[in-house]
């Protein structure tokens, strides 16, 4: 039985200390709470960057995409050539400090549960927290998804995901399937050419190429195409998957050269390779899975939140079937810019909520 005097009581609890949860406390600060007495971060971290301190060395800040700068603080000067997960770790870290938003750290929750008097429960491997209110900031980089096949024990050679994926120099002299038609399976196929045997690239459709600019009005219409289902319940779609790959130089070249030439999914995998029904087959040493990931909220099952559709239902980022509880940085909130104005929209609700002001749901 708990005891009620390890339960730690705050306004706010705070899980992830990624965009979206640094955004939120950050908001959190500016509207008067304060960390460690009237709100806390828990993250299951070693250290700083959120997802970007775990990602592969040849993802080099040029490399990367659509990274916004955090609330206040403006990530600038930064070493196009030196790796994203140093460049971004180190300027959370910078953000953490300036702002003294006290991230307790290798803190892994466990559960959120009902508790007593309208509050809500939060089991962690450092304890429980009673809290009034709930930011959920976990993102999806703790659930790469697997797809299953059949004969995909059998297989002799390595099977590895985006999330440990080493660096294109592993692959050296091998024969590498990559599966996936997002970004990160076109970004893995152009890096692994130059050193594998050879690549293959297989995905369940074909590869949907932005021609033009990915413009503010593109965008907009990719988050709202998100925010749609979120909204009917429906689990959330990341929004690169609805806006298209970015036809650039370097995806032009790599499509002349033959390394983005797309196969249809294969039907099963066999112990040296794939086959397809068709009668076609390919070896491989590698099967690299560029699948995805999907979002981590496994400990919020307790309170049942999800509806029959498959997702939890939010309205902006507000829980429907429980406004104490935020989902940010989940759907249309999944952009590193959209995990900004999230937090901030998110801290404007809540702080309603615990003055007691009613929440239109």
């Amino acid at each position: 039985m708990r005891d009620a005097a390890d339960v730690r009581e705050v306004d706010v609890v705070v899980i992830g200390a990624g965009q979206a949860g640094l955004s939120s406390a950050y908001h959190l600060r500016r509207v008067g709470f304060e960390p460690e007495g009237d709100f806390v971060v828990l993250d299951h971290s070693p250290r700083p960057g959120g997802a970007w301190q775990f990602r592969w060395p040849s993802l080099t800040y040029g490399k990367v995409h659509g990274m916004h700068s955090l609330p206040g603080m403006e990530l600038t000067g930064a070493d196009p050539a030196r790796p994203s997960s140093e460049v971004i770790a180190a300027y959370f870290a910078s953000y953490e400090e300036t702002f003294d938003l006290r991230v307790r750290r290798l803190v892994d929750v466990r559960a959120v549960r009902e508790g007593v008097g309208g509050r809500l429960l939060v089991e962690t491997s450092d304890g429980t927290w009673s809290t009034r209110a709930l930011i959920n900031a976990t993102g999806t980089w703790d659930r790469p998804f697997w797809p299953r096949y059949p004969g995909q024990e059998t297989f002799r050679g390595r099977q590895l995901h985006t999330a440990i994926y080493p660096g294109p120099e592993a692959f050296r002299g091998q024969r590498v399937i990559v599966v996936g038609g997002g970004a990160s399976g076109t970004q893995h196929l152009m890096e692994i050419a130059p050193y594998a045997a050879a690549t293959t690239w297989v995905t369940r459709r074909p590869p949907v190429y932005n021609e033009g600019p990915f413009d503010e009005n593109l965008g907009r219409a990719a988050v709202a195409l998100v925010d749609e289902r979120v909204r009917a319940g429906l689990p959330p779609q990341s929004v690169v998957s609805v806006t298209g790959l970015p036809l650039n130089d370097a995806v032009r070249q790599a499509r002349a050269d033959g390394v983005l030439d797309r196969l249809p999914m294969f039907d099963r995998i066999t112990p040296s390779g794939v086959e397809w029904d068709d009668g076609r087959r390919v070896d491989a040493d590698v099967i690299l899975w560029a699948t995805g990931f999907r979002p981590a909220i496994e400990h919020l099952a307790p309170l049942k939140l999800r509806g029959p559709g498959g997702g939890i239902q939010a309205e902006d980022t507000r829980v429907v079937a429980d406004p104490r509880i935020h989902l940010v940085g989940y759907g249309p909130s999944a952009s590193t810019i959209g995990a900004n104005r999230a937090g901030r929209a998110a801290v404007r609700d809540i702080k309603r909520l615990l003055a007691g002001t009613p929440v239109t749901v």
